[in-house]
Formats: structure tokens, C-alpha cells, sequence
């Protein structure tokens, strides 16, 4: 995989972007590169884009399989302000919060912002220790910087590592990259690429 190099400014903000429900009669495969349209009008700054990705749906079984991409933008803001532009975002193209780890019409996740970590050191380590189990029953009422559980998902480190592989996490000392490598094998080889084919045929073109 080649890493594409990111020359925007110092503050750098890493989006997760995922849908498997249609948006607005599109699919996921063209409501999401739609989604990062917005939000890429939406900051001051520069702005790198993974390609798609078709991930099973998490937790196994949750509903058909997401398309997942990831953005890397220059964010002169505080992380609250960020989170309520992907809120905004996420409700243009129909999002509504029930349940948590629903079918989804369009998610965006604010995974981490420069080395920041949010609220505090202390709070970020106990939600990150919460077992999977424990992490399905409970949800943070304040944004944790960096996304605690990132290190354990191949949807979000597969698109992430292709636009922000230096990228380290400041509350573990261990890049995006690393995270990838060591997750296994076999759980990475369920996300494969959105081939140009398959978004010409979603979209209706002929």
C-alpha cells in the first residue's frame, strides 16, 4: 500500500466515515464519497481522502456490509466544534441515533485531533480498558480523544493507514500503522477495496 504524504498545517484531525443503508436513494458507495464532499467544504484547510472500503458489518450480523473511508484535514478549531460538523453532516444525509452499532445511513467519527487527549488522560485509559463487552452496554456522554477503541478496528486503521499511517496515537505511543499490523490477518482480509466498477454500477451509470 503506498502512503499518501499529508502537507497541510500541524493541527490534524482523523474522520472515520461508514454506511451501509441508502442515503437519499444512493448507496453507500456514493453517499459516502458524498459525505466527504460536505465536509470537505465544511474546514479551513487541507484535506486528504482514503478510497472506499466494503467491511463487514460490526458487531457480526448488525445488518449488510458498510462501506468504510477515512479523511485526514487541517482543523484550526476546537475538537468539539469538529464533532458538531460531522453531527451535521451525518443528519443531511438522514441520520438518526437509536441504538447503538445500528444499520447506518451515514456515520462520522471524530477519531483523533493532533495529540490531544480528551477529557483527560485518566478518563481516556478507562474507557479504552472496557472489555468489547462492557463497551457495548455503556457510551460516553463527552468526546474521548483518541477513539478508545480505535486499535481494535481493522474498518477504521484499513482506510486510516492509507492516509495517515504516521499518525500516532499520543495516549499509547503506537502509530496507525502499528495498530494495523497488529491486528489479525484473517480480520483484515474481510475489507476489500470498492473497485471503480462497483461504484459505476451503484450509481446507476451505464
Amino acid at each position: 500500500m503506498q502512503v499518501k504524504l499529508y502537507t497541510g498545517g500541524h493541527r490534524t484531525a482523523l474522520v472515520a466515515l461508514g454506511a451501509n443503508l441508502h442515503s437519499g436513494g444512493n448507496p453507500p458507495e456514493i453517499s459516502v464519497p458524498l459525505a466527504m464532499d460536505t465536509l470537505a467544504a465544511r474546514v479551513d484547510g487541507s484535506v486528504l481522502r482514503s478510497s472506499l472500503y466494503h467491511t463487514p458489518a460490526f458487531p457480526a450480523g448488525a445488518g449488510p456490509q458498510f462501506v468504510n473511508a477515512a479523511m485526514r484535514v487541517e482543523w484550526h478549531g476546537a475538537a468539539a466544534d469538529l464533532l458538531a460538523v460531522l453531527h451535521d453532516v451525518e443528519e443531511e444525509f438522514g441520520r438518526t441515533r437509536s441504538n447503538r452499532w445500528e444499520a447506518r445511513v451515514m456515520d462520522l467519527d471524530l477519531i483523533g485531533l493532533d495529540d490531544a487527549i480528551l477529557p483527560d488522560p485518566t478518563t481516556r485509559a478507562r474507557w479504552a480498558s472496557l472489555t468489547p463487552e462492557q463497551a457495548a452496554q455503556v457510551m460516553p456522554d463527552q468526546l474521548i480523544l483518541p477513539h478508545p477503541r480505535l486499535a481494535e478496528r481493522a474498518f477504521v486503521l484499513v482506510p486510516l493507514a492509507e492516509i495517515a499511517a504516521d499518525w500516532v496515537d499520543p495516549a499509547t505511543g503506537l502509530s496507525v500503522a502499528a495498530m494495523l499490523d497488529a491486528l489479525p490477518p484473517a480480520e483484515i482480509a474481510q475489507i476489500h477495496p470498492v473497485s471503480d466498477a462497483t461504484q459505476h454500477r451503484e450509481s446507476g451509470c451505464q
